[in-house]
């Protein structure tokens, strides 16, 4: 079975439907998104649309919680599309239908999905929906052991916009570093899958993962989009802040 793996897409549409097609052409059996569908970017509506209508399965993410409860821990900028966001959902993209089963998707998430041996979260395995696990705390080995004690196997996550594996060996091992394909074997490892609508490795292009249960293997997959698009919406929408159209050119 081949499972692509998406995560924070947050409202880049552009991004989101470049994903979906190079999904459908190199063909998977489902598809899991580890949440952050909506928050920063110019289209929460249509992007809910298509992971409802794509997606086997779903998760929460800080945005999609922030969107439904009071946001915890956001910067001004987060905080400011964050309410934009929220707005958008209420006014709606279509009939009140929809607008209310947006709602109601986003309310019923899980925030974490366990399919032996795999653990799927936004987060961490420790708090899977907010806590961050960034490279640099390979450095942290009491941390590393906290955070690998939680899991069975493999945990597949996302978050922080960044791309590797964590090995036991406080190992980060970049998907540029292997190649961009990763054997899983009897150790455990924590996988962050990247991300969809907003990446932060200094890459600017889309990033997910394809699992791949019958090789055992995973498998970085970088797509081009367009940037100036979704770019161009964020400049030409007042609440939301410009860098988060430049963060998107940079790729951090």
């Amino acid at each position: 079975m081949k499972r692509a793996l998406i995560s924070d897409i947050h409202g880049n549409l552009e991004a989101l439907q470049a994903v979906m097609a190079d999904i459908d052409a190199i063909g998977v059996d489902e598809i899991y998104c580890l949440g952050d569908i909506i928050g920063y970017g110019p289209n929460p509506c249509e992007c809910l649309d298509l992971v409802m209508r794509r997606c086997k399965q779903t998760i929460l993410g800080n945005h999609d919680q922030a969107a439904l409860f009071d946001p915890d821990g956001f910067n001004p900028m987060a905080l400011r599309a964050i309410y934009w966001t929220r707005d958008q959902l209420d006014a709606g993209n279509g009939s009140q239908s929809q607008v209310n089963a947006r709602w109601d998707f986003l309310g019923e998430l899980p925030r974490f999905l366990n399919d032996d041996p795999y653990r799927f979260v936004h987060g961490s395995p420790r708090d899977p929906t907010n806590e961050y696990v960034f490279p640099e705390y390979v450095y942290d080995t009491r941390k590393m052991e906290i955070l690998f004690g939680k899991i069975d196997q493999y945990c597949f996550m996302g978050h922080t916009h960044l791309p590797g594996i964590f090995t036991t060996t406080c190992e980060f091992i970049s998907p540029e570093e292997c190649d961009n394909t990763y054997t899983l074997g009897s150790a455990k490892l924590l996988i962050n899958v990247g991300s969809v609508g907003q990446p932060r490795d200094e890459n600017n292009r889309s990033c997910y993962l394809i699992l791949d249960t019958d090789s055992n293997t995973i498998t970085y997959r970088r797509v081009e989009y367009d940037i100036e698009a979704t770019a161009t919406k964020i400049y030409n929408e007042p609440d939301l802040d410009n860098a988060l159209g430049d963060r998107l050119k940079r790729g951090h």
